[in-house]
């Protein structure tokens, strides 16, 4: 909740890896029922377009038509994540009613870390909330355990920085299986404590039931004012290419939240960010002979060393796939979701759209 990818256009230089991924500003993990592994890295701000065969400058999309041609939706609440350091994203005049301030987190002694201050935000006239990770299963289970020490002080100390927010949102996507009854306990502790303070969580999308989910709709339900259901990632950067967020899918997971959480405390989640695949990538671990095969399919003669460490280099065309979100189809999810009767959105996040999708959008007054 993203972090920037190499180029996907550029020639493959392998040595034994071809592309990698670095920072931290896209969703740690995925809202899909099938979560792809802790340690995958969402996809890049944007994407590149290819250059084309012949040469030249590449050819660049027409942009959307103009604003009165897309779908225009009105929600009473429209929530959207900014990160910290980047808070001049929150432009003056947006149709925004909440916004999650991220950037804070667990850190491996189960203390709450980089809290950012609510004062960083430009003038902003609606509610503001602290929105707080936990990275990683052991860790998860580590301060949810029920009696320990560091599950005491992590509830005390986000009871005590909330105070200086509207409100508190959880976002542990690494809830072990066998900790759900604890999640459920801690989500009480919290609740117990706010007293009067907005509390939210984002859990991943759903849609259907599942055994044993430690993201159970119903049960949290009650505990919160709002859930933010995470409907991106249905696609992600292990899984086959696809849409971040297909409509069809979009429309189940939204009937199903609707059905079990309600109108009144529902917030589709809605993706700004797009994703692309490499066909193929070469980005994997080798065995010796793998990389023996791999040097004699592709005419590799010469061995370049680092030192005594052997590497190489070659040249492959690769197919990228990429899928993103631009003002015609956030218009039409907006349009999907306000005709299934949704009352609000949130978006992840602030300063990856397309500056054209604000004029799809209405907060009623």
């Amino acid at each position: 909740m993203k972090r920037p990818m190499c180029n996907p256009a550029a020639p493959v230089f392998l040595f034994l890896a071809a592309c990698a991924s670095a920072g931290g500003e896209f969703p740690p993990a995925p809202g899909a029922e099938t979560a792809p592994p802790a340690a995958e890295a969402p996809a890049t701000e944007s994407l590149a377009a290819p250059e084309p065969a012949g040469g030249g400058a590449a050819a660049v999309p027409d942009p959307p038509g103009p604003a009165e041609e897309l779908p225009v939706s009105e929600f009473e609440e429209v929530w959207a994540y900014i990160l910290q350091g980047r808070e001049d994203a929150l432009r003056e005049g947006l149709p925004v009613s909440d916004l999650g301030y991220f950037g804070a987190g667990v850190d491996p002694y189960g203390k709450l870390a980089g809290v950012p201050r609510p004062g960083a935000i430009p003038a902003f006239g609606g509610r503001v909330h602290l929105v707080v990770t936990c990275d990683g299963y052991p860790l998860t289970h580590f301060v949810l355990k029920s009696g320990a020490p560091e599950r005491r002080e992590l509830v005390a100390a986000l009871l005590r920085e909330t105070r200086n927010f509207d409100g508190l949102q959880i976002d542990f996507e690494y809830v072990p299986a066998r900790d759900r009854e604890q999640f459920f306990s801690f989500l009480e502790e919290l609740r117990a404590g706010l007293g009067g303070k907005f509390f939210s969580v984002a859990l991943k999308a759903r849609t259907r039931p599942l055994d044993n989910d430690v993201h159970d709709y119903a049960r949290i339900g009650p505990l919160v004012d709002r859930i933010l259901v995470m409907a991106y990632d249905e696609h992600w950067a292990g899984s086959a290419p696809g849409p971040i967020a297909g409509m069809a899918w979009c429309r189940d997971v939204a009937a199903y939240a609707r059905s079990v959480i309600g109108r009144e405390k529902l917030v589709m989640g809605i993706p700004f960010y797009g994703r692309a695949w490499i066909d193929p990538s070469p980005a994997k671990a080798y065995t010796y002979p793998q990389i023996e095969t791999l040097l004699g399919e592709n005419g590799v003669r010469e061995i370049l060393r680092d030192g005594d460490i052997p590497g190489f280099e070659y040249e492959t065309p690769v197919v990228v796939r990429g899928y993103y979100e631009d003002a015609v189809s956030l218009a039409a999810r907006l349009a999907l979701y306000r005709g299934m009767d949704v009352r609000a959105v949130g978006f992840w996040r602030l300063g990856q759209e397309s500056p054209a999708v604000w004029d799809a959008l209405r907060l009623s007054p």
